[in-house]
């Protein structure tokens, strides 16, 4: 199974055009992915996208025919104008059979500035999607989200949030609720495997990537470049092109998976080539 986690800005690549296709080019041309993440995904915001397709998952749909396209939007408002709805989320898209579908708010503190009178930090809500999907030795859950970039307490009690979701749904395999068929209680696709990916706005020895490996709780999580690169830093997936966030590169753009799954990691590769977005598109790659 392969899997490619992508922030595309929307689909807008450094040289400010916004490309959905060339996006899913450049995801092809990395390998022929069962199942692909992005973040940054818009419908109607015309100040992002210009005159390109304003619902941008309907666009990507025709794009990948065979595929099933899910999207989670974080944000969900009235236009201005207050005649349409603008969103601004996250989006799955598999050809692999899906067997559940959850969307999950992440906390959104906004604590006030430290200096009185300051205002405070730019943030918006975020959220999590998740797909159960069937796979060749069974169910497998995928987790993407977008965390806060602005605001440090927001961004750690979201990657805790995330965290904690893995292991409550872990914790339902182990002791799966009583069923009651033909009602919205029936049987569900519980599983131990779980892969979180996107772009989490923390690097590799911050507080918040700590605070997803935590050990101790039975449901451990992993970085899966860890698995096969234990004694080599994480690559860059952003700022390697555009300093405008900062001035070097820096690796944001994880696959953390579950203890259960660590066999199964054959690969994962950064593509650190492309432009086609402010960020890198990461490459996992499970047997």
């Amino acid at each position: 199974m392969k899997i490619i986690t992508y922030n595309t800005q929307w689909f807008k690549g450094l040289d400010d055009i916004v490309d959905i296709a060339r996006i899913v080019d450049v995801a092809r041309e990395m390998g022929d992915f069962d199942v692909i993440c992005m973040q940054e995904v818009a419908i109607n915001y015309k100040q992002l996208t210009g005159d390109t397709a304003p619902d941008q998952p309907a666009a990507l749909a025709k794009l990948l025919p065979g595929f099933q396209v899910f999207f989670d939007p974080a944000v969900d408002e009235l236009s201005p104008c207050g005649t349409y709805r603008q969103q601004f989320g996250n989006l799955i898209a598999t050809r692999m059979v899906v067997r559940q579908v959850q969307h999950v708010a992440l906390p959104y503190p906004n604590p006030p500035p430290s200096t009185p009178g300051e205002q405070a930090v730019l943030s918006m809500p975020r959220s999590a999607l998740v797909l159960t999907l069937d796979t060749p030795w069974g169910p497998v859950r995928i987790m993407t989200s977008h965390l806060e970039y602005y605001s440090y307490p927001a961004r750690y009690a979201q990657a805790i949030a995330l965290r904690d979701w893995h292991r409550q749904c872990s914790a339902l395999a182990v002791n799966p609720p009583e069923v009651l068929p033909g009602t919205p209680y029936q049987a569900k696709a519980h599983t131990l495997d779980t892969i979180i990916c996107g772009d989490f706005n923390f690097e590799e020895h911050s507080p918040e990537h700590s605070a997803m490996i935590e050990t101790g709780s039975g449901f451990d999580l992993i970085n899966s470049w860890n698995i096969l690169h234990p004694d080599v830093a994480y690559p860059a997936t952003f700022r390697l092109f555009d300093r405008t966030y900062g001035p070097e590169p820096v690796g944001c753009d994880f696959f953390f998976i579950s203890a259960s799954l660590k066999h199964r990691v054959r690969q994962l590769s950064v593509n650190q080539l492309t432009q086609a977005s402010d960020h890198q598109p990461v490459l996992l790659e499970l047997f």
